[in-house]
């Protein structure tokens, strides 16, 4: 068996894959000259948050006709039923960004950038050997082995950890959100501030109490990065990206050419449902999938409140 493994060590020493990386690496010591990984991670989902939301902010003042079929609500509406205003909301949401700024600065570390993948693709190389083996016969085992571990190494581990991480967001929010909602001291203390936009929109996505937004996104997202083991840069992915879905899902459209909205039910029209009145007790999943509406029987669509009017009748319009 020792014989074996010293051969896979010499096939991969001698294969090209072992020193080639994906177009999606690099080998700078940061992304941007001058600025630490560690801080890029927290500035870029703020970026991001303010960036989408100009874009459907300059939406919603264009005045554009064609817009007026993808609104979910109008401008009136949100003039009216909202009980924030505007300025209120944009100060909320900067302070929960300078805490979530000043508690990732002790949370993410620098990590060096030029890790010994070789010695990585290596170890994932000598793991799968085994199987490989026992499906392939050892002497194609050494032929593949090389391959295998480098796309393990650089393409199935990040996607798995990506994938999981999401899935740990989604988990935490999901019960949290539910239980602000069940439990009525922490809805009135926490978890009204958000329902005061009755008719969201896209910088209001993180409108929240302070406590609430340390609990329901600052912590679930650090917690989904440690338990991906993920690194700095692709904790940096996650939360540019998540981000991006909080605001999307808020802002108010509900546009057929949206990449986000066309990922999975989980948008802003299956979301503006949890801000109405009829739908307050539903759809608390967010912000990516709605498997544990689905699961747990939480889950309510535009086709189920119709349903539910067609029998309350016009009382209960």
């Amino acid at each position: 068996m020792n014989t074996t493994v010293h051969a896979v060590h010499d096939v991969l020493l001698d294969g090209a894959k072992l020193t080639a990386v994906p177009f999606y690496y690099s080998h700078k010591p940061t992304v941007i000259a001058a600025v630490p990984d560690q801080h890029l991670a927290l500035a870029a989902p703020v970026l991001a948050y303010w960036s989408l939301s100009l874009f459907f902010h300059c939406l919603d003042i264009s005045g554009w006709k064609w817009l007026e079929k993808y609104r979910i609500h109008d401008s009136a509406e949100v003039a009216t039923r909202n009980r924030a205003t505007r300025s209120q909301v944009i100060w909320a949401v900067l302070l929960q960004q300078v805490i979530q700024t000043v508690l990732g600065l002790f949370w993410l570390t620098n990590e060096a950038p030029v890790a010994n993948h070789q010695e990585k693709i290596r170890a994932i190389a000598l793991q799968l050997q085994p199987l490989v083996e026992l499906v392939v016969g050892t002497q194609n085992a050494h032929t593949l082995l090389p391959d295998l571990a480098w796309t393990a190494y650089w393409w199935a581990i990040p996607t798995f950890q990506f994938l999981f991480a999401m899935f740990v967001i989604d988990t935490w929010q999901y019960f949290l959100h539910r239980l602000m909602h069940v439990n009525k001291f922490l809805y009135k203390q926490l978890h009204s501030v958000h329902h005061r936009l009755y008719v969201p929109y896209a910088f209001g996505a993180l409108y929240n109490h302070p406590v609430e937004g340390f609990l329901l996104d600052s912590l679930g997202a650090g917690l989904a990065e440690m338990l991906t083991g993920m690194t700095t840069r692709q904790a940096t992915l996650l939360f540019v990206f998540s981000t991006l879905k909080t605001v999307d899902d808020h802002c108010g459209y509900s546009l057929p050419f949206d990449p986000l909205q066309l990922m999975s039910g989980n948008n802003a029209d299956y979301h503006d449902i949890h801000h109405q009145t009829i739908g307050i007790k539903s759809n608390f999943s967010q912000p990516f999938f709605i498997h544990w509406d689905t699961i747990l029987g939480t889950r309510m669509t535009r086709h189920d409140i119709e349903l539910r009017k067609r029998k309350q009748g016009p009382k209960g319009e």
